[in-house]
């Protein structure tokens, strides 16, 4: 099981589960192309595309780093292009890329409205439909959403119900992309996880410090996205995957090291669907 020699596509991955995956690729010798608008350091938000190179090239990968707005279709076809110019071809690709806003409807304005799904949304859509000639030359190819999965409670709705609707969009793109290209080998999946992650949103938008202590770190999603890399697209697709579940599948029986500064039970992701709460044997200490 290895990543030697493939290439990533990886939208909005310079920082925190986007970053994760790539350096975590970048330990196997990948090529990584990251695909995201962060050229120049933000105030208040970590990483570039530009230190995010630097870090999967000490990783022991190669990087090409691409200004890129997941907005404009032209943008995301030259950063394609760009991709398999340099490396030759995609294998993967990964819809990271993501806005949040957590508002009612009165609260939300259109602007951040039309943002949340021209990114989330439409940007999965836009990004997986320009590599997916690309993955259909590839040996083991696979889209990767991070996305929930798809539980029409209105409970994820009756209070952010546009961030919901743009969110489910890109979990609508899994369900439809799966079947469609199932005769190509295409493994089309979401990958979603079980506890908050401590990213820049959570310590930003959802919680602050307080609310990263009860969680775990982006690690978690990136061993998850790598071994889903490594299981054969034509077995495995159509899945709306957990983390933990993914990890507990592959034989990981201790989650301890993800939740290093935690000294309590750890905060449920929200749009996690009734059935997987009970499964899960993790402490959780309600949800957001």
């Amino acid at each position: 099981m290895s990543l030697k020699g493939k290439t990533l596509f990886i939208s909005g991955g310079s920082r925190g589960i986007g970053l994760a995956i790539a350096l975590r690729a970048a330990r196997d010798g990948a090529n990584v192309t990251i695909a995201a608008k962060t050229a120049d350091p933000h105030p208040k938000l970590p990483g570039t595309i530009y230190t995010a190179a630097e870090e999967i090239e000490k990783a022991g990968g190669k990087a090409l780093p691409v200004l890129c707005d997941i907005r404009e279709e032209e943008q995301v076809a030259s950063a394609v292009a760009r991709t398999v110019e340099t490396f030759g071809g995609i294998d993967i690709c990964v819809n990271n890329a993501s806005a949040i806003q957590l508002t009612g409807t009165l609260d939300t304005d259109m602007k951040r409205f039309d943002l949340m799904h021209q990114i989330n949304t439409r940007g999965t859509f836009l990004v997986s439909k320009l590599c997916i000639p690309h993955l259909k030359k590839a040996q083991n190819p696979h889209i990767l959403n991070l996305a929930p999965p798809l539980d029409m409670n209105a409970k994820w709705f009756r209070n952010h119900v546009a961030y919901t609707m743009a969110k489910f969009g890109m979990s609508m793109c899994t369900l439809g992309m799966s079947a469609e290209f199932a005769n190509d080998g295409i493994a089309v999946n979401s990958l979603w996880p079980l506890t908050a992650i401590d990213t820049a949103a959570v310590r930003n938008v959802l919680g602050g410090e307080s609310m990263a202590s009860m969680s775990r770190t982006p690690d978690i999603m990136a061993d998850a996205a790598w071994a889903i890399f490594n299981r054969p697209a034509r077995e495995a697709t159509g899945n709306f995957y957990i983390d933990e579940e993914v990890l507990k599948a592959e034989g990981v029986t201790d989650f301890t090291p993800y939740a290093p500064g935690a000294t309590g039970p750890l905060v449920a992701d929200f749009f996690l669907p009734d059935e997987v709460i009970a499964r899960s044997e993790t402490k959780l200490a309600g949800m957001f």
